[in-house]
């Protein structure tokens, strides 16, 4: 049986997939190409992962307030990650996809978790508010 974890939904839905825990602070602004979903800031830990499909566990957010049109632009492709786990409440990101959701594209859920404990690989499903880890 699995563990579960109680955050606060920026954005409703439910989503699964392998965890990508970011090493270090990103913007997706110049550090995720919207034509691939590839992390391609120069010198980040997790240079060339593809965040497609993965719940995205992000501690800390940085940069522009550009990186909500990066998200949409993924969300529109259909390369964007399947649901993001927020470590600190960030304004900016979760807004992409909320504009997919109202242009009827699928929408990225967003969680709010402090300290999230979830690494790489982990099976994680998002459903509302609950984020559940699959036992291996």
């Amino acid at each position: 049986m699995g563990m579960s974890w109680q955050g606060e939904a920026l954005i409703e839905g439910a989503a699964a997939g392998p965890a990508l825990r970011l090493d270090a602070p990103l913007s997706f602004w110049g550090g995720v190409d919207p034509a691939s979903g590839e992390i391609c800031l120069a010198g980040h830990p997790q240079l060339g992962e593809r965040i497609t499909g993965t719940v995205l566990v992000i501690e800390r957010l940085v940069g522009s307030s550009s990186s909500s049109a990066v998200m949409l632009e993924l969300l529109y492709r259909s390369i964007g990650p399947a649901a993001l786990i927020l470590g600190t409440r960030d304004a900016i990101l979760p807004i992409g996809s909320l504009v997919a959701q109202q242009m009827g594209w699928t929408p990225c859920p967003v969680i709010l978790l402090k300290d999230p404990p979830f690494a790489t690989g982990d099976m994680v499903r998002v459903e509302r508010e609950t984020i559940y880890k699959d036992d291996a």
